[in-house]
């Protein structure tokens, strides 16, 4: 049989596969989730109720504008509905990005703790990734405004980030905005932005610039992380060349009414804000009381550092065999850390407790 050599994309067998947070443990049938950052509320009762009544158009396409959630979301944020493209996740907002505006000789430039699909969808689209480093795990302006060049195309900035937690103030993101080469967007992933009270996740800037975007999602504080549904907002002549990206079915109409129903119910947002700001202070404290400290994180998770990686993997270890799941973070450059998900108070307060026990050689 005759065999041709066929060959991938440029860039594309550079890609280290993502690994998600682990849902299980063998042997173990208590387990706590806290490796994922999901809500652990889950979503709000209209959101599931939007996503039952669904099922009885099972046969129906959905609409290709998604102009009652793009309305929803404007009405809530103030925004103009026009400039709001949705995609599956915000992670597929980022890959039109990645897709319409970087290419070979193109650099696409994040930070060393930035989110680790940056760098796969820099690749993906054949483009270079560009990594810069962080101050102390915050986002250094300086540093990204060093690692810019006539190449960049895209810089994206989770703020506040995963998985450090930390944030950079308005001021600062405005003046990396300014820095920008001719022809760059500069993207501020606002995943957990509505853990921050009163943080527009860059709206403003937004509206006052016309090389920055904005993405959020659905996934975290509207707790539909299994629905996978996001969005973002940017200048009319950047979402115009994402729409012409984007498939006109990526969304079913069950996503469509659920994450519509979510943006609806903004109590159930204020509540979960409301408890994850108490439990990720209340955890902060606990853990530093047991000599593990975490920096002050704007997050729904705090990044517990050990004293190095063989410290961090062994409570890692020692967690995983009572049931509690964390997350590992050395492929975002923190070995020495643990990445913990604000769960319900029981859950804070058992892998506290757990943490307590490893830092005192308790092995009962």
């Amino acid at each position: 049989m005759m065999t041709n050599k066929i060959e991938p994309q440029p860039g594309i067998m550079e890609i280290d596969l993502y690994v998600g947070g682990a849902s299980k443990v063998d042997g173990v049938s208590d387990v706590v989730k806290l490796s994922s950052n999901e809500n652990p509320y889950g979503p709000g009762d209209a959101a599931k109720e939007a996503y039952a009544r669904a099922v009885h158009d099972l046969h129906r396409y959905p609409s290709t504008d998604h102009a009652e959630l793009r309305e929803a979301i404007a009405a809530h944020h103030g925004l103009d509905p026009a400039r709001i493209i949705c995609g599956v996740g915000s992670d597929e907002v980022l890959q039109f990005l990645c897709q319409s505006f970087a290419g070979p000789g193109d650099e696409v430039l994040f930070t060393e703790h930035g989110f680790g699909m940056y760098r796969i969808l820099a690749h993906a689209s054949g483009a270079t990734p560009v990594e810069v480093k962080e101050k102390d795990r915050v986002t250094d302006v300086d540093a990204l405004i060093a690692g810019m060049s006539e190449k960049t195309k895209l810089v994206f900035i989770a703020n506040p980030n995963n998985p450090t937690g930390t944030m950079i103030g308005g001021n600062e993101v405005a003046r990396l905005a300014d820095s920008l080469p001719e022809g760059a967007i500069l993207v501020l992933d606002g995943a957990y932005a509505e853990y921050v009270q009163g943080f527009d996740g860059g709206a403003a800037l937004v509206e006052a610039r016309s090389n920055v975007v904005m993405t959020r999602t659905f996934s975290k504080i509207y707790g539909l992380g299994g629905l996978r549904i996001g969005w973002g907002y940017g200048p009319q002549e950047i979402i115009d060349v994402l729409t012409r990206v984007r498939q006109p079915f990526n969304l079913s109409n069950g996503q469509l009414a659920a994450a519509t129903a979510a943006m609806n119910d903004q109590a159930h947002v204020a509540r979960s804000r409301r408890e994850n700001t108490r439990l990720r202070d209340w955890l902060r404290n606990a853990l530093a009381e047991h000599g593990v400290p975490s920096d002050p994180s704007f997050g729904n998770f705090i990044l517990a550092r050990f004293a190095d990686t063989e410290e961090a993997q062994a409570c890692d270890a020692f967690l995983r065999a009572r049931g509690l799941l964390v997350r590992q973070v050395a492929g975002y450059n923190l070995p020495h850390c643990l990445r913990i998900t604000i769960g319900d108070e029981p859950s804070c307060r058992r892998v506290a407790h757990a943490i307590g026990q490893f830092k005192a050689g308790d092995e009962a």
